[in-house]
């Protein structure tokens, strides 16, 4: 059954490829709430995003992560990518994210709870150059992210510090938050407003938002969705963007 399901969703993906855009899971703004102790949490995602003549996307990416402790998870993402300008394209494996999640405190009541975590990863620079300049070099991120549950809604965000080094680039600053809501039982939805500062020395700032939730097919499997685009510099930075993905817990 689980690998029934994961053909049919993964052919759905497959055509719908060409018509979705780079996010998160779904979102770009991350939690501090890891995978539960002893569980694989395993992400498979297409994403697409459109600016000025060009577009890129993941197809896929796979996002890997495994509770080693109450509080700790590893993550690995590796995808291959596709990139396209107004003279040219490529596909190719792009970078390869690695990091650790820990929980740095945890408080747990009937109807509430708050957390504070923070999730530190790193780029490897497994990236075909082709694609972009900028991939196959290191970049390093490190957030604090808190997150309250009150009743049927969560809200979490914070704020992470890149550092990005190399020739015409910068260090740059993100702030993103948040709010989901409970609709049904097995359905989530919200949304997120994320901003962060140049990554180069001639960049600009770049500001968006995201609308999307999660939808559970059944036990330990979920769709993830999510679509946005910028709201500042919008033609070179985010037109349009959207993500899907199909969510395995084992």
């Amino acid at each position: 059954m689980r690998t029934l399901i994961f053909l049919v969703v993964l052919t759905i993906s497959a055509l719908l490829t060409f018509n979705l855009a780079w996010a998160g899971s779904p979102f770009i703004t991350d939690d501090p709430e890891p995978v539960e102790f002893q569980r694989w949490e395993i992400t498979y995602a297409i994403s697409r995003s459109w600016r000025q003549g060009e577009t890129s996307a993941a197809i896929p990416s796979i996002t890997i992560n495994y509770g080693v402790s109450p509080n700790m998870q590893l993550h690995v993402q590796p995808r291959y990518s596709y990139e396209k300008t107004m003279t040219d394209s490529h596909f190719g494996i792009d970078d390869t994210e690695v990091g650790i999640k820990y929980r740095l405190l945890n408080i747990q009541n009937e109807d509430f709870s708050f957390m504070v975590g923070t999730y530190p990863t790193l780029q490897l620079p497994s990236g075909d150059t082709k694609l972009d300049s900028s991939r196959g070099k290191v970049q390093s991120f490190l957030p604090l992210w808190l997150q309250t549950n009150i009743d049927k809604w969560t809200i979490y965000g914070g704020v992470g510090y890149r550092i990005n080094p190399g020739n015409g680039n910068k260090n740059s600053l993100f702030l993103g938050g948040t709010i989901l809501y409970k609709v049904a039982h097995n359905l989530q939805l919200g949304g997120e407003v994320f901003h962060e500062s140049p990554n180069t020395v001639d960049g600009i700032d770049s500001t968006g938002f995201n609308l999307g939730g999660s939808y559970s097919l059944i036990h330990d499997y979920n769709i993830l969705f999510a679509a946005g685009k910028g709201l500042e510099n919008v033609t070179t930075t985010n037109q349009l963007s959207a993500y899907l993905a199909l969510q395995v817990l084992y």
